[in-house]
């Protein structure tokens, strides 16, 4: 069973931390949640979040196949401003495992110079405003380039999720997750 390691920091998206979680779950997937530190986390609308574990147990007790970052404002600053994220997602992609982020964490992954050469997306304005010049930004809702998947926000973190099942469990996994949601179509 794939692991799969979702950091939440202080000043999250909810919508997309949960939904991440919760698709996943339902997939079979092993799914960690590790906060900064032994804190509760107060995401970006006031939503509480309890943690599975710190940030250091669960590097110390797992191996992760995927590290799927959250947005929301400031929760995403405090991801890129944490050595230990950056760190991660470095080895991450040295190992060719994946790395995926939405709203604004995709600048986590431009900090840890992921997206040079790639095609990515983010909320509106996140990456426009750094300097990429490799970088090709698209207004895709979820956008995957080799081992690195990004998507646009909130609206779009059902799609996100079940676009991360598909990668480490397969069509037939999303498509069983995704009818069970009952999602008009």
């Amino acid at each position: 069973m794939p692991t799969v390691l979702v950091p939440l920091a202080q000043g999250c998206e909810e919508l997309e931390a949960v939904t991440i979680i919760d698709l996943l779950r339902r997939a079979g997937i092993q799914v960690i949640s590790a906060g900064l530190d032994e804190q509760p986390v107060t995401a970006s609308r006031g939503v509480v979040l309890i943690p599975d574990m710190t940030l250091d147990q669960a590097i110390q007790q797992y191996s992760f196949d995927m590290v799927a970052l959250p947005g929301g404002l400031p929760g995403a600053d405090h991801l890129n401003q944490d050595p230990r994220i950056q760190k991660l997602l470095k080895d991450m992609h040295q190992q060719g495992k994946y790395t995926a982020a939405i709203c604004a964490a995709p600048k986590v992954l431009a900090t840890a110079g992921l997206l040079e050469n790639r095609t990515t997306t983010s909320y509106p304005g996140v990456l426009e405003s750094l300097t990429l010049p490799t970088t090709r930004i698209t207004n895709e809702s979820v956008v995957k380039d080799g081992f690195i998947i990004t998507s646009r926000g909130p609206g779009t973190a059902m799609d996100f999720a079940l676009t991360l099942i598909e990668t480490l469990m397969g069509p037939s996994v999303r498509k069983n997750v995704e009818t069970a949601l009952v999602r008009a179509g």
